[in-house]
């Protein structure tokens, strides 16, 4: 467990800030930085009439005010109100007197800029907290250099220093000029948890009015004058490449200003592994507006030929990797067969306990199951869009993108420009669940900006948006399991595999809870690209796991969740292996919180109940879904919910996470599937991509935490994987019927038309 730290040096503050000392700014007016309609807003509230910069992260007015700065993007997870609370906890300031804005990217002053991977508030936990803790004591400092007094004499609260003794007090605007410049400290005291006033307590998403209102703050509001619309045309198909283009006459059609070609990537250069896109060479059409250059794409006339098998060498986060695609046109129903036949064969033995050969030898039973489950499109409501300016060796971008470190090396070597002469803003995201880190739409956005010599804004359908790539691959996974001549579990074997790659956690539980343990897996090399899914790998493997759990129980004759706990207290007593990466205390710890909130074991008539619990990004969560049938149709009636993911900052953006991630999964567990014939993808739009409607929405979600001093871990993500498995058993109560194959609900005629 990793308990909070309360004491910081200056060495480690600088480390995670990146800033060795503030800095003044003087004449510094917000309403300049403000978008037109915030600074009609706060023009009625007595502005500052100056700001100065304590750091990185903070600014205060001389009449008190605090401006913050959240230096992650934004996509829906509320950081923007989170982050903040972190800072101004340890300044002890008034909340009230807060004012938020959101940082450009600055990877000197802000480091790693990610949104994703549930890290936000685990990575800045410490970072934020010291900024507020810092400008709190250089706070203090300068109050007692004006009152000639002893520094710890000074106490600082809601925004007003004090020395007792003399009976002087002063607000943070009136010392803010002398903190300024005065020197980092050498040591800052963070606060202990029982002393906290605003983490832990729920505040409201501080940009909530402008959402309610329209207030232009995503990307596809961005706009400058002279600006183009610019809209790609890719190929039709995954394993197809641009042959020719032939553009004089849509060059004639009203509004249109060119038709170019581009190209993603220079010769040789050396990719991240964020830098995949299927379709680096596109046909960008250019335009006065987005309806003249539809129009246009539909009289465009291309042609497309094969692409060739290559092999590639990617900088990915664990060094290098080789990424093998393939030449062909891949279909839906040869994944399946290839698949099929690779789960038949032995795979790559990533984890071996005792002798689990000898074990299902002896096994006087054998329980045996395969799961599977479709490519899935991300489909955030916002599409993809992005800005960019270049004028000669430089460029302004703004787009919704979730990794702006990643993409720099990119957007650089593609323009032939410095990386430092990259400005780039970070506005507000409709949605991202791990496709706006893959960023190539903004160097697409960048050349044609700078073969037409003008500021562009791109824009894809959303047909585009479905069809371009970056799916959650397809995956296959088999169970099985031996059990002895008492009916007791001796063995497990996973083998678990995928197109392009490959789910399986060989060392997440229920390894290190069962003596003889096997994980193998496998992968199908593809032409399709893939990416990051909310909770990569996770979204599959947790429904599997649970599903083949619950029937190991019934199997067993035991209760669903007192078989987990017997598991998780095995792991916990007496582990097997030494590379068990979850913590059997707090996975069991989730559990029994949920068997007392949903009040297991009380049923109700008509009502059928199915569990899950799962462990990734560093955190627990566990799901009791209650289902009904009406009209022959599944209802999910409530769904009851406990998270361990250490100290909740705000606990109204947590519970509103854990919803979006339980309605999200339940969604794509009963519809989520996109299919393949000849390289081209079956569903372009949601006439036919079916996404979660109100009436499939749970009629409740009830959300609990575990109460810890843990340091936070994360949130975002881990309570989606869970709720498929959760699904899955209260379907089997309820029909009888297992199910292990996603959707869940298939065959369905079309949505409209």
């Amino acid at each position: 467990m990793t308990f909070i730290k309360t004491k910081i040096g200056r060495r480690a503050f600088i480390k995670n800030t990146s800033l060795a000392s503030g800095g003044l700014v003087l004449g510094f007016s917000i309403l300049n930085a403000c978008k037109p309609e915030q600074a009609k807003e706060m023009a009625a509230v007595e502005m500052p009439k100056e700001w100065f910069e304590i750091n990185a992260y903070l600014k205060i007015g001389d009449n008190g005010l605090v401006t913050i700065y959240t230096p992650n993007p934004e996509f829906g997870q509320n950081i923007r109100t989170s982050m903040p609370m972190l800072v101004a906890e340890e300044l002890d300031v008034d909340w009230k007197n807060v004012m938020v804005e959101q940082a450009p990217y600055h990877a000197d002053k802000y480091g790693f800029q990610l949104t994703g991977g549930s890290t936000g508030i685990k990575a800045r936990w410490e970072p934020l907290r010291m900024a507020g803790a810092t400008a709190r004591q250089m706070l203090r400092a300068a109050a007692a250099q004006t009152w000639q007094v002893h520094i710890e004499e000074i106490t600082a609260e809601a925004g007003v220093l004090q020395h007792v003794a003399t009976k002087k007090s002063a607000g943070y605007g009136e010392m803010a000029l002398i903190a300024a410049t005065l020197a980092v400290p050498e040591e800052v005291q963070l606060k202990e948890v029982k002393d906290f006033k605003l983490i832990g307590h729920s505040h409201k998403n501080v940009d909530a009015k402008s959402i309610v209102t329209g207030v232009p703050m995503f990307g596809m509001d961005y706009q400058k004058e002279g600006m183009l619309i610019a809209m790609i045309v890719h190929p039709p198909a995954f394993g197809l490449t641009l042959k020719s283009v032939d553009g004089e006459a849509v060059k004639a059609m009203p509004g249109i200003k060119d038709v170019i070609t581009i190209k993603s990537f220079k010769e040789g250069f050396q990719k991240h592994g964020f830098d995949t896109n299927a379709f680096p060479e596109l046909v960008a059409i250019v335009g006065n507006s987005t309806w003249e250059v539809m129009q246009a794409k539909k009289k465009l006339n291309v042609d497309w030929k094969p692409i060739t098998a290559n092999t590639e060498i990617v900088n990915g986060f664990f060094g290098k990797e080789t990424r093998n695609t393939p030449a062909g046109l891949e279909s839906t129903i040869s994944h399946k067969a290839q698949m099929e036949a690779l789960a038949g064969i032995p795979g790559k033995i990533v984890r071996k306990d005792g002798n689990p050969e000898a074990a299902f030898k002896k096994a006087t039973k054998i329980l045996e199951r395969s799961y599977s489950a479709p490519f899935l499109a991300h489909n955030s409501m916002e599409p993809i869009n992005a800005f960019a300016h270049v004028e000669g060796d430089k460029v302004k971008i703004a787009a919704p993108i979730q990794i702006p470190s990643f993409i720099i090396p990119t957007i650089a070597s593609s323009l032939g420009i410095p990386k430092e002469n990259i400005e780039m803003v970070l506005p507000r995201m409709g949605g991202g669940f791990g496709r706006k880190s893959y960023a190539h739409f903004v160097v697409e956005a960048a050349l044609i900006s700078q073969k037409v010599n003008a500021p562009i804004k791109l824009v894809y359908t959303r047909e585009d948006d479905m069809t371009t790539g970056i799916y959650r691959p397809t995956y296959h996974a088999t169970y099985r399991a031996a059990f002895d001549e008492n009916n007791n579990l001796t063995a497990l074997h996973v083998k678990a595999g995928g197109v392009p790659e490959s789910p399986l956690f060989a060392n997440r539980f229920p390894a290190g809870a069962i003596e003889n343990y096997l994980a193998e897996e496998w992968a199908l090399d593809s032409n399709i690209s893939i990416g990051a899914f909310r909770a990569p790998r996770s979204n599959f493997m947790a429904g599997a796991e649970q599903a083949f759990l619950d029937e190991l129980a019934e199997a067993m004759g035991k209760d669903p969740i007192e078989f987990r706990l017997e598991l998780l207290k095995r792991a916990k007593e007496n582990p097997v292996g030494e590379r068990n990466d979850y913590d059997a205390e707090r996975y069991a710890g989730v559990l029994e919180l949920l068997r007392e909130k949903a009040a297991w074991g009380e049923n109700k008539a008509n009502v059928h109940r199915g569990v899950s619990a799962y462990f990734c990004h560093n955190s627990y969560a566990a799901h009791v879904l209650d289902l009904t049938y009406e009209n022959g149709k599944p209802a999910v009636q409530n769904v009851c919910c406990a998270i361990d993911c250490g100290i909740v900052v705000n606990p109204d953006a947590a519970k509103n996470m854990a919803e979006g991630a339980i309605i999200d999964g339940i969604g794509n567990a009963f519809y989520g599937e996109l299919t393949f014939k000849d390289g081209v993808p079956q569903k372009n739009n949601f006439d036919q991509y079916q996404m979660i409607r109100m009436a499939d929405a749970p009629k409740g979600i009830d959300v609990h935490f575990v109460q810890n001093e843990i340091a936070p871990t994360g949130m975002g993500e881990p309570p989606f994987p869970p709720i498929f498995g959760a699904l899955a058993n209260a379907l089997y109560k309820a029909t009888g019927r297992r199910h292990y194959q996603q959707p869940f609900i298939s065959n369905r005629p079309p949505l409209v038309g």
